[in-house]
């Protein structure tokens, strides 16, 4: 309120008119500077408003091509893997959900492969380098320009660390503010969003450059345990770098303005804690295990989250039919099932976590999607593979290079992950995007897809 005092004694000592009983003009006067001090106050107090200038996909080069068959071979070369164990990951990769084509690091595919820490500094350069690049070129925004970065990556955590490897590769300037986030699962890429966008709003008229990744080659587990050998089947190589700004002027450019963005995490549960760790198995080998309760906690997480952001997204009708069913639940104990909101009243386009095919299933059971609705997460599995943090941006190209996003559509970004987190962003799409109007990792096969990838639930869009 020192802005609205000053304000007002600025403008009596300006005008040198004082308050009589035959004088009302400096009432007047002193109602419309209060106002407009007012005005201008909370004006000054709202949050800046968070745009999504662009962003780019990596995508590998031919050199990092890998069918099935030549995965078997590779891991049958290494020599870990028992007859058994062979044969499950041979299983697994045929329900996998993944495509005949997938991309790894070169490293992996030479003979023998080459699995140690420079190589895996090679692979996470390659892609983060890319991403970047090519995100410049789109935006024409200088690195001398970025005020905030944001990288994550959740099991290759060197020293310096890959926000300090950007800072010097591009020379960003000395009071950029750099962060680093190791361990946070396949919900990161979310979770920075939701990270740069508090950085923006508390320094307004800023970029901040977010970039999400995973590292395959420090991630492979090279032991017998089951539980552990599914990270190996699914990850792939990949990474995505996106732009946020909080200037006003950059709305006129930007492909998206964020709306919403919602973090829940159940790792109270001793369950939902363990559910996805990394640890050693009984021959000291590191690997990350997967708990046979993960799609169970999955769901159990899915249900607090929507409860927290169905009161943000969906409509009035949506909302009192969630009521009528809770109260019947739980005021008068009547047994029926709890009620789904129909989400696709709310967002126009979906883009869920690659976590698996299973997961995909569950899904879109629990939302109750039509296919048209899981394409984007279908087709990003079947031709990425799992790209962790990153693929809720694959799964955004794709829709753009398919020409589904309008001016005015939602569109809802989620993804699971360790800890047990499940996170969401919401944005608004500012403009019609074009597709393939600029570099897109669909561009070039963007019309062989859909490919039909075991839909569960039949289409009807």
């Amino acid at each position: 309120m020192n802005i609205l005092f000053m304000s007002l004694l600025a403008v009596l000592a300006a005008t040198r008119v004082y308050v009589t009983e035959f004088n009302t003009r400096p009432i007047v006067i002193i109602a419309f500077c209060s106002a407009a001090s007012l005005a201008y106050y909370f004006l000054m107090c709202r949050p800046s408003k968070v745009y999504l200038v662009d962003f780019a996909c990596f995508k590998p080069s031919l050199n990092c091509l890998c069918s099935k068959e030549l995965l078997l071979e590779r891991a049958k070369g290494l020599g870990f893997l028992t007859e058994e164990n062979f044969k499950l990951v041979n299983k697994i990769l045929d329900r996998s959900g993944l495509g005949p084509w997938t991309y790894v690091p070169e490293a992996m595919l030479e003979i023998p492969p080459k699995l140690n820490l420079e190589e895996a500094r090679k692979e996470t350069d390659t892609v983060l380098f890319g991403a970047v690049e090519e995100l410049l070129e789109k935006t024409g925004v200088e690195a001398k320009d970025i005020g905030i970065l944001v990288v994550n990556c959740c099991l290759y955590a060197p020293t310096p660390s890959l926000s300090d490897r950007i800072v010097n590769h591009y020379k960003l300037r000395g009071n950029v503010l750099a962060y680093n986030l190791s361990g946070m699962g396949c919900s990161a890429g979310v979770l920075a969003v939701d990270f740069a966008k508090q950085l923006l709003q508390a320094h307004p008229n800023s970029y901040a450059l977010v970039l999400s990744t995973e590292n395959q080659i420090s991630s492979l587990y090279r032991g017998n345990n089951p539980s552990m050998l599914l990270v190996n089947c699914l990850f792939r190589m990949g990474g995505s770098a996106a732009l946020l700004s909080s200037h006003p002027s950059d709305r006129y450019r930007s492909k998206y303005q964020l709306i919403h963005t919602l973090r829940t995490h159940v790792g109270a549960d001793e369950n939902s804690y363990k559910c996805v760790i990394q640890e050693e198995d009984s021959e000291q080998k590191v690997g990350v295990s997967l708990s046979k309760d993960l799609m169970n906690v999955a769901r159990d997480a899915l249900k607090v989250h929507i409860t927290s952001l169905g009161p943000l997204v969906l409509p009035v009708s949506e909302k009192l039919k969630f009521v009528v069913n809770l109260i019947e639940r739980k005021l008068f104990k009547k047994k029926v099932e709890a009620y789904m909101p129909n989400f696709k009243l709310a967002f126009n386009h979906f883009c869920m976590h690659t976590g698996g095919r299973a997961v995909l299933d569950r899904m879109q059971k629990s939302l109750e999607l039509d296919d048209w609705y899981m394409e984007p997460s279908r087709m990003t599995l079947y031709r990425f593979g799992n790209t962790s943090s990153s693929s809720v941006w694959y799964e955004l190209s794709y829709c753009e290079a398919k020409g589904r996003i309008k001016k005015g559509d939602k569109i809802w970004q989620m993804a699971f992950g360790s800890g047990f987190k499940c996170n969401t962003a919401v944005w608004l799409a500012l403009n019609n995007i074009e597709p393939a109007s600029k570099k897109n990792p669909w561009r070039d096969e963007i019309d062989d897809f859909p490919i039909k990838a075991n839909p569960t639930v039949e289409s009807t869009k």
